[in-house]
């Protein structure tokens, strides 16, 4: 009943926002008006916990040329194989990745679709010797050749095939997780904070009941090191629901709404801090990864339980305002794509920019603090020992 009506108060109070969004201006940023950045944060959707702003823009892009992974996975047009696999997969006569063997941090990705392949850091895919996270956005040109994917472990503890072939699993690792494997890059931090998550949700699901049941759910979330299992455990996926319900059907519901005016993205806080944004090139894109986002998000919610602070519409876009740095390195790929990472004083960005023809555009940008402010108590890469 408490989330009921926790929908009609949040739909109403979203959709007078939007009323008196309609028409904005492109201008400094002001009252009821869109920021020098393009971007505008709405008010704020909140779940126990967990904050998400929405941000329209002022431009939008045509995207349905783009395949996601999951997409790409589910129709066979996209095939993910184990290193040693990969002389199969050789259509014409590029060079292929070299690797006598399957290793850790290696898969080998075919896009054999007529589309470009647009991959996400952060996408989780099961199966193999071990499920791996994709370690930075990219974009894979239509009919491939053999492409190394890059991926970090986030099952410390399998190496024996449980399956031949790949999947995607259907949430984005949390905030934790992909930040130590865009920022840090860093094989070992990843598995902290892969054990940290299972930890925290192991606890989560303790104090919540002890039937019997839930004791059972206990046991297998603590015999697995899978990040995705314990994510895809019941008794945690409860736990998820009890704060991504809300968000995502209310949301989905304000979005039809919001397509018109280029809703494109989110900023995200838990406890009241800042941690995200994922901003992307038109709302369809958006649209289609809100539902592995919004659990993305409600598991870093759901493993950092503590006291609820607020935070301001003014502050969540400042955040999406500040997208410059002080240095910046970048990645190429002639013709397909750019990769670019920002590093501010307390943050990074990452910028994937399509450079297909007609095509010439940011497609996503994901911003995250690199480190604590003052006072923040965050576990996960932003800890304070």
């Amino acid at each position: 009943m408490r989330y009921r009506q926790w929908f009609v108060a949040g739909a109403l109070t979203f959709v007078a926002v939007l009323v008196g969004f309609a028409g904005y201006p492109t201008c400094a940023c002001g009252a009821g008006q869109v920021s020098h950045s393009g971007y505008k944060v709405l008010a704020p959707l909140t779940s126990g916990n967990l904050t998400v702003f929405p941000v329209v823009s002022t431009s939008s892009h045509q995207t349905d040329m783009f395949l996601t992974l999951d997409e790409g996975l589910r129709s066979g047009e996209v095939v993910v194989t184990e290193a040693g696999s990969v002389q199969g997969l050789v259509r014409r006569h590029g060079q292929i990745p070299r690797h006598d063997n399957a290793q850790v941090n290696t898969l080998v990705l075919v896009n054999n679709s007529k589309r470009p392949l647009l991959l996400l850091a952060g996408e989780i895919v099961t199966g193999g010797k071990q499920d791996r996270v994709i370690g930075k956005d990219r974009i894979v040109p239509p009919e491939s050749e053999p492409i190394d994917l890059g991926v970090f472990c986030v099952e410390p503890g399998r190496w024996v095939a449980k399956s031949e072939n790949f999947g995607a699993f259907g949430n984005l690792a949390q905030p934790s997780v992909r930040a130590n494997a865009m920022a840090k890059k860093d094989q070992q931090e990843v598995w902290n904070s892969v054990r940290q998550s299972q930890a925290s949700a192991s606890e989560s699901v303790e104090v919540s009941t002890a039937s019997p049941q839930v004791q059972t759910e206990l046991s297998d979330i603590r015999s697995t090191s899978s990040y995705a299992v314990v994510m895809d455990n019941k008794a945690v996926k409860e736990n998820l629901d009890k704060i991504a319900v809300p968000l995502e059907k209310n949301y989905r519901n304000v979005i039809r709404d919001l397509r018109d005016r280029n809703a494109v993205g989110v900023v995200v806080a838990v406890n009241g801090e800042l941690l995200w944004a994922d901003i992307f090139a038109s709302s369809d894109l958006l649209n289609r990864y809100w539902p592995k986002l919004v659990r993305s998000y409600a598991a870093e919610a759901l493993t950092q339980v503590r006291h609820h602070d607020k935070v301001s519409e003014s502050e969540a876009q400042e955040f999406v305002d500040r997208m410059q740095g002080r240095h910046e390195t970048a990645e190429t790929e002639p013709g397909v794509y750019r990769h670019a990472e920002i590093t501010g004083d307390d943050y990074r960005v990452f910028e994937l920019t399509s450079l297909l023809a007609k095509a010439e555009f940011e497609v996503h940008i994901a911003k995250m603090y690199e480190e604590p402010k003052v006072g923040r108590m965050v576990r996960g890469p932003f800890e304070v020992h």
